[in-house]
């Protein structure tokens, strides 16, 4: 992460997270690197269906898609760009290694990444499958994934 908020400084750049299943672990990755107050806008955990609405995702995508589906993690990536005006916004959802009783449909360990690029109005997705891990160890896994994304996009 230290290099992409390196990155983002020299480009003069912003970034925001709106983050489900990993839980603020992205932003608290981009907040323990020195200077990321240059460079991050805004962060947003919503683990409920009712914030992840309340911050600009359409129900309408929730009650088609399920929570946890590209769909929805690319209305959170666009929609916390869009709040915290961010040149990139990042957007995670998904289960890890448990049932939701209030969101029954979606895979189990699936997680759905989406990073939006302003600029070029445009999307970077990724779909994973999570082996059956601990938590944080799953998290470590999308916080590398993302760090790839943001490399490939940055680059």
């Amino acid at each position: 992460m230290e290099r992409i908020v390196k990155i983002l400084q020299n480009k003069k750049q912003t970034i925001a997270t709106m983050e489900s299943c990993s839980g603020g672990f992205i932003v608290n990755a981009i907040t323990n690197v020195e200077g990321a107050s240059e460079v991050l806008k805004f962060s947003a955990v919503t683990y409920s269906n009712e914030y992840k609405i309340k911050m600009g995702v359409k129900k309408e995508t929730i009650d088609k898609y399920s929570v946890y589906s590209l769909q929805v993690a690319k209305q959170m990536s666009l929609a916390i760009s869009n709040y915290a005006l961010a040149d990139y916004g990042i957007g995670v959802t998904g289960k890890i290694n448990r049932k939701d009783p209030n969101n029954l449909r979606g895979d189990d360990n699936v997680v759905f990444i989406s990073i939006y690029n302003r600029q070029e109005n445009n999307y970077i997705t990724k779909k994973i499958i999570l082996p059956t891990l601990k938590r944080k160890e799953c998290k470590n896994i999308i916080l590398d994934e993302i760090v790839n994304l943001l490399l490939e996009v940055l680059a």
